[in-house]
């Protein structure tokens, strides 16, 4: 933590609150608890964002929420309504499900069109979206191609995974979206990052976001590590990924 400031490790965090097992109390300590710890974001179940923005407004936290998740499957008109609704709802930031089983059939053309209009309705109301690819069930040549359509569409980020797959994200992973990713696209790891150990490896690899719900736990020891006065705040012990 020595070359970093708190906000270079905090800022890396996207809170998830989307375990379907969170209640409203759960989901309203989760936003808190992001608030307090100065999150970049709070990914949050759909049902729940319009109360979330509300809460988040003039924070610095944004607001995300997921498409199509968790597994993608959504007819593309489904996404689109669902992109729609989450930007009304005060969504900053989308993360949006690949078609994996588009993938795995290797039909390039269905993959981009279902993400392309998404993309596109969120960039006009000047939003952002993460696409998430859940990397466990590709081969690297299937990630290498979804690294490529997400530069050429211009999304914000590629990201690894929904958290409730069979496997996270991974190092090797990580680097091989950095390396075949755009400039303009960042990269955001999920699953698997417990530890602010973690946490620093993959921001080493030029990771800029991170799907966690121990963000408590990581951003405590960062504190402790520079020397900060400990955050008190009532937390839910139902995990959020």
């Amino acid at each position: 933590m020595a070359e970093y400031t708190y906000h270079d490790v905090s800022k890396m965090i996207d809170h998830s609150l989307l375990n379907p097992t969170l209640t409203t109390k759960d989901l309203d300590v989760g936003i808190e608890l992001a608030i307090a710890y100065e999150c970049a974001s709070v990914c949050i179940m759909p049902y729940y964002l319009k109360q979330c923005a509300k809460m988040l407004n003039g924070t610095g936290v944004a607001s995300s929420t997921t498409i199509g998740f968790p597994h993608g499957g959504h007819t593309t008109a489904i996404k689109l309504a669902e992109a729609k609704q989450a930007i009304a709802d005060g969504c900053e930031e989308l993360d949006l499900v690949t078609n994996i089983s588009k993938v795995l059939s290797g039909d390039w053309d269905y993959v981009t069109q279902d993400i392309a209009p998404v993309i596109e309705v969120a960039h006009d109301a000047g939003q952002k979206v993460k696409v998430i690819f859940e990397n466990c069930y590709l081969n690297d040549e299937q990630k290498i191609r979804l690294c490529e359509i997400c530069t050429e569409l211009g999304a914000d980020w590629v990201k690894t995974s929904t958290g409730y797959g069979t496997g996270g994200a991974t190092q090797e992973d990580l680097k091989l979206m950095r390396k075949h990713s755009g400039e303009n696209v960042q990269v955001k790891a999920a699953g698997g990052v417990r530890d602010l150990e973690t946490l620093l490896a993959v921001k080493a690899i030029g990771v800029t976001r991170c799907g966690a719900s121990r963000t408590a736990e990581m951003l405590d020891e960062a504190r402790q590590q520079l020397g900060m006065p400990e955050i008190k705040i009532a937390t839910s012990n139902t995990a959020g990924y």
